[in-house]
């Protein structure tokens, strides 16, 4: 083959391969896109009654379950978790459950109907808001605690790190625990009457409460009800949020459809709640924690 077609041959061929390598990146990015962020929140209760394994005196106030882009999971497979990253986060923490958090008043600028109060905080990090108090492994013995932090930084916090404020470890459970104090859950449903009771309530109780507080639709998850049970259990809320600023956004719009797309992230994300579903319509129980029971 002469030199001029050898040449022309080649360059054929890298353009080719180029052409190749474009479009698994653009699949790559694809894949990886997303439009909003959701703050998951869990009623450890429930968690603990339907894995029933090692777990023991569960918290009895909700916790964090993740912050998760939409759509997307596991994007750098290569960025492992580093316990030591977020050190600072994991200890002297006060826990939530105790008398001033119950009662404390609420957030600057917090009225029925008024939606988010003022928005996200600039606050530096208060010694309260802890890994351990507000985003413990629920289910799992105290040596295996940080496996449920690397599990959510290298299946949501790899995605997340597409935004400047959630690109680092510390700064994506940092930005976690601000958000799950700013929204401050546990408070909210207790200042509207809503804390746990062996009476059953109705979904719409929980969904026009928080709806009329924050300003915005949230999603509700149960459990659905086994065979010897009469009703489905309230086990998650998700509660979401705009991608570069994390302001509050409905988690649906009205009449909205999820695309095939969304269909399969929301079947796995189904996976990783243990069965947990849109709760239908109706009566729902919010289990009391068993040792305080009544």
């Amino acid at each position: 083959m002469r030199p001029a077609a050898l040449r022309g041959a080649l360059l054929g061929c890298l353009y080719l391969a180029l052409l190749c390598l474009g479009g698994a990146d653009k699949r790559l990015r694809d894949n990886h896109e997303w439009k909003k962020l959701i703050m998951v929140q869990h009623w450890p209760e429930t968690v603990c009654e339907k894995i029933q394994n090692d777990c023991r005196d569960p918290p009895d106030y909700w916790t964090i379950h993740g912050l998760w882009p939409d759509k997307s999971e596991g994007c750098n497979r290569s960025w492992p978790f580093n316990l030591e990253e977020i050190k600072v986060l994991t200890f002297n923490y006060i826990s939530p459950a105790d008398s001033s958090h119950r009662l404390s008043s609420s957030p600057p600028g917090l009225t029925a109907g008024n939606g988010f109060w003022g928005g996200v905080m600039k606050r530096p990090l208060q010694d309260t808001l802890k890994m351990r108090a507000y985003w413990p492994d629920v289910i799992h013995s105290f040596p295996n605690r940080s496996r449920f932090w690397k599990h959510e930084w290298e299946k949501h916090g790899t995605c997340a790190a597409q935004v400047d404020a959630l690109n680092s470890q510390k700064k994506y459970f940092g930005r976690s625990l601000e958000l799950y104090r700013e929204l401050d859950l546990n408070s909210v449903l207790l200042k509207l009457g809503i804390k746990p009771s062996i009476n059953y309530y109705q979904v719409a109780d929980f969904k026009d409460a928080l709806a009329r507080v924050y300003g915005v639709i949230p999603k509700i998850q149960c459990l659905p009800p086994s065979q010897d049970e009469e009703v489905q259990t309230i086990g998650q809320i998700e509660l979401c949020l705009t991608k570069q600023d994390q302001q509050l956004q409905n988690c649906t719009e009205p009449g909205e459809q999820p695309s095939p797309k969304q269909e399969v992230w929301l079947a796995n994300g189904a996976a990783e709640s243990r069965g947990l579903r849109v709760c239908e319509d109706g009566p729902v129980f919010y289990p009391p924690p068993k040792k305080t029971k009544h």
